[in-house]
């Protein structure tokens, strides 16, 4: 019973000192929100949340209207690079979404570690998914890499 007491009592010290570290990397404050580094051009249009860029990055604008590419001919002009770019730019979200996945998956795999006792299997259970996440982990910042090299050749 008081086993099962203490390891509920960790379990929310974690979740809440998890919880508390999330709220103070979201909130936010005016100097921020006015401040190039953080947010874009501080219009109010190129806001992004934790590090997930917005769909319309790196596409001409005026203002917060969207400027629609100029072509003309067979070809279309720019519309297929202004494509590409909307579509390498979900990519990116996509994949920095399994970045964080993975980071909780060494989160969750950790914490598995640390309450299998003296189990033997649950310790190798815990080192797997440790390990797997971790190997995800790196796919995923290579990927968001060959995606931002492949993005920056492009222009609309």
């Amino acid at each position: 019973m008081m086993k099962r007491l203490r390891n509920a009592i960790l379990s929310f010290g974690i979740l809440a000192f998890l919880a508390s570290a999330l709220l103070s990397v979201v909130a936010v404050s005016p100097a921020m929100a006015k401040d190039d580094k953080y947010f874009g051009d501080g219009d109010g249009c190129s806001t992004s949340f934790l590090t997930f860029p917005t769909w319309y990055e790196g596409l001409p604008r005026d203002g917060c209207a969207i400027d629609a590419p100029q072509g003309s001919g067979k070809d279309g002009g720019n519309i297929s690079a202004f494509v590409w770019r909307i579509v390498l730019n979900i990519i990116e979200i996509a994949l920095q979404a399994v970045a964080y996945a993975a980071v909780g998956f060494i989160i969750f795999g950790g914490y598995k570690y640390l309450i299998s006792i003296s189990s033997p299997d649950r310790i190798v259970t815990a080192r797997k998914t440790i390990l797997n996440a971790i190997i995800g982990l790196v796919i995923s910042i290579l990927s968001v890499a060959i995606v931002n090299l492949v993005a920056g050749g492009i222009k609309p």
